[in-house]
C-alpha cells in the first residue's frame, strides 16, 4: 500500500508461525528486589513480618520505594511491608514511597492510614505540597469531592499554604473525575486568590473537552485570551485532542494551521491524536498521510504514534500492515510497548481470533514486558471460551513475573471458576485477594456467595465475610 510498510520484520517474523518452546525453567531468584516479591507473594500476611525478617536482606530506601510500587494494587500488603521497614534500625522512607503508599491505602479506603503516615510525614520534616496533590486526586477519583476540597483547605494546618500548584491539582482532580462543572465553580471563586496560568486554564480545557461541552471549551479558551494568558503547546494539542474526541477533526486540523502560523509547530502528541482520530473514522488513508508528512517536517516518530497508526490498520482489519509498521519500528530502534501489543491483542479477540492472539502474546513477552491489562485480557479471553486452565496457566506465569493481580484481574478469573462450578478454587483465588488488600467488587462477591449458599456452605461464607472487615471503609480522619 505504502512503500514505508513494504519491508517486513525479521524480529515479527515468527508471529505468522506456530511455536510451542515455553518457559519450563525459572532461574533462581537472586535480585533483592525480586526476593523480597517473591516473599510476599508466597508467605500469608500473618507470617510476613517473620519471612521478612529472616530474609537477610538490608532494606535501602531505594529498594523499599521499589517494592512499594510493585505492591501498590495491594494496599494492606503494601503497608505491612511499609511497617516492616520502618522498624529496621536506622531506616527513613522517602518521600516518594510514602507518597506511593498514601495512594494505595487511598485506593482501598484506608483513609485513617492515610492520614496517619500524612501527620508521620509532618513529624519528619519531609511533608511537601505534593503530598496533599496526592490526596486530592485519590479523594476525587474517588468520588469523595467534599473531602478532596477538605484536603486543600487544610494544607495550611499542616504548615503547608497553597499555591498555584495545589490549585491547579485540585482543578485537575476535579476535571479528570468528570466533574469539570465543580472544577469550574471552584475556578470561579478562587482565582482571585492565584494568578492562573496556561496551565490552569489547560485543565479547564481540557475537563470541558471531555465533558464534552465546546461551546464552554471555547468560553474559557476566548477568557484566557482576554486575560493576556497566551496558549501554549499543551493548550493547542488539549484543543485538538477535544475536537478530535468530538469528531470535528476538520476543525482540528484549523487549530493546527493556526498553531503553525503563530509559530508553534504541531508536536508528536497532536500527530498521534491526529492519526488515531483518523483510525478511529476508518480513513485509514488519511491516517498513513498524517504519519508520512510527520516524518516530512522532521520529526521522528515515537511509541505513541507508532501505536496509533497499528491501531488504524488493526480497526480495518490490516493486521499484515500492522505487523509491518512493528518492523518499521524494529529497524528504527523503537521497542514496542505492553500498549502496542494490547491494541494488536484487543483486535484479534473482538474477532473471535482467539488462537492467534495468544500466539501474539507468547511472541510480545519476547520482545515487551505485559501489563495487567494484557494478563487481564488473555484471562477474560481464556474464560469466555471455556479455556480455564489456560487461563490458569496465564494467572501462574504472571505470578512468576511477580505481577501483583489487580481488583479487575481478580474479579475476571474469580468469575470465569464461579461459571465453571469451581467454587473451591474461587474461595481460595478471592481469600487471596482479600490477603492482598484487595477489596472485591460487589458482583463478584455475589456470584460466589450465591454458588455457596447453594452448596449449603455458610460456614466457608461467615469465613470469607470476617476476612473482609480488615477492608471496611475508614472515615474521614483530621
Amino acid at each position: 500500500m505504502i512503500k514505508l510498510y513494504k519491508k517486513s520484520s525479521i524480529g515479527w517474523k515468527s508471529l505468522i508461525r506456530m511455536y510451542s518452546s515455553n518457559s519450563k525453567n525459572v532461574p533462581e531468584v537472586v535480585d533483592p528486589t525480586k526476593r523480597l516479591c517473591k516473599i510476599m507473594m508466597s508467605c500469608p500476611s500473618v507470617g510476613l513480618e517473620h519471612a521478612l525478617d529472616e530474609s537477610g536482606i538490608r532494606i535501602s530506601p531505594e529498594l523499599a520505594e521499589e517494592v512499594i510500587k510493585r505492591f501498590e494494587n495491594a494496599g494492606m500488603l503494601a503497608y505491612q511491608f511499609f511497617e516492616w521497614t520502618c522498624k529496621q534500625r536506622g531506616f527513613s522512607h522517602s518521600v516518594r514511597a510514602y507518597h506511593t503508599m498514601i495512594s494505595s491505602l487511598a485506593k482501598i479506603r484506608q483513609y485513617q492510614l492515610m492520614w496517619d503516615l500524612v501527620a508521620t510525614m509532618r513529624r519528619e520534616g519531609i511533608l511537601n505540597i505534593e503530598t496533599f496533590c496526592v490526596i486530592m486526586r485519590k479523594y476525587a477519583r474517588a468520588k469523595k469531592f467534599d473531602e478532596a476540597i477538605y484536603t486543600f483547605n487544610v494544607m495550611d494546618k499542616f504548615g503547608m499554604m497553597p499555591n498555584l500548584a495545589a490549585f491547579n491539582s485540585l482543578l485537575s482532580a476535579f476535571c479528570k473525575s468528570k466533574n469539570v462543572r465543580k472544577a469550574q465553580e471552584i475556578f470561579d471563586k478562587m482565582n482571585d486568590r492565584f494568578a492562573p496560568d496556561a496551565k490552569t486554564y489547560s485543565i479547564l480545557l481540557e475537563g470541558w473537552g471531555r465533558a464534552p461541552n465546546l461551546p464552554k471549551m471555547q468560553e474559557v479558551y476566548q477568557d484566557m485570551i482576554d486575560k493576556g494568558c497566551k496558549p501554549d503547546i499543551i493548550t493547542y494539542g488539549i484543543m485538538v485532542d477535544a475536537l478530535c474526541k468530538a469528531g470535528q477533526v476538520e476543525e482540528a486540523v484549523n487549530v493546527v494551521r493556526d498553531m503553525r502560523f503563530n509559530g508553534c509547530p504541531p508536536t508528536l502528541f497532536i500527530y498521534s491524536v491526529l492519526v488515531h482520530t483518523y483510525g478511529v473514522e476508518r480513513r485509514i488513508e488519511d491516517a498513513v498521510d498524517t504519519f508520512l508528512k510527520m516524518e516530512k517536517t522532521g520529526i521522528k516518530p515515537d511509541v505513541a504514534v507508532y501505536n496509533a497508526l497499528i491501531s488504524a490498520f488493526c480497526r480495518v482489519n490490516r493486521f499484515e500492515n500492522a505487523f509491518k509498521v512493528l518492523g518499521d519500528m524494529e529497524d528504527k530502534g523503537i521497542p514496542p510497548n505492553s500498549r502496542t501489543c494490547n491494541i494488536i491483542l484487543s483486535s484479534l479477540i473482538s474477532l473471535g481470533k482467539n488462537d492467534e492472539a495468544y500466539r501474539v502474546f507468547r511472541q510480545m513477552i519476547k520482545h515487551c514486558e505485559p501489563d495487567l491489562d494484557t494478563y487481564t485480557m488473555m484471562i477474560k479471553m481464556f474464560c469466555e471460551n471455556d479455556r480455564l486452565e489456560m487461563a490458569l496457566k496465564v494467572w501462574k506465569y504472571m505470578g512468576l513475573k511477580q505481577f501483583v493481580p489487580s481488583m479487575h484481574t481478580f474479579s475476571v478469573l474469580i468469575n470465569g471458576l464461579c461459571e465453571k462450578g469451581e467454587v473451591n478454587r474461587a474461595c481460595v483465588m478471592l481469600e487471596e485477594m482479600i490477603e492482598k488488600g484487595i477489596r472485591p467488587p460487589g458482583s463478584t462477591f455475589g456470584k460466589l456467595r450465591q454458588l455457596l449458599l447453594k452448596e449449603g456452605r455458610e460456614d466457608v461464607l461467615a469465613f470469607l465475610l470476617e476476612k473482609m472487615k480488615i477492608l471496611v471503609q475508614e472515615p474521614l480522619c483530621d
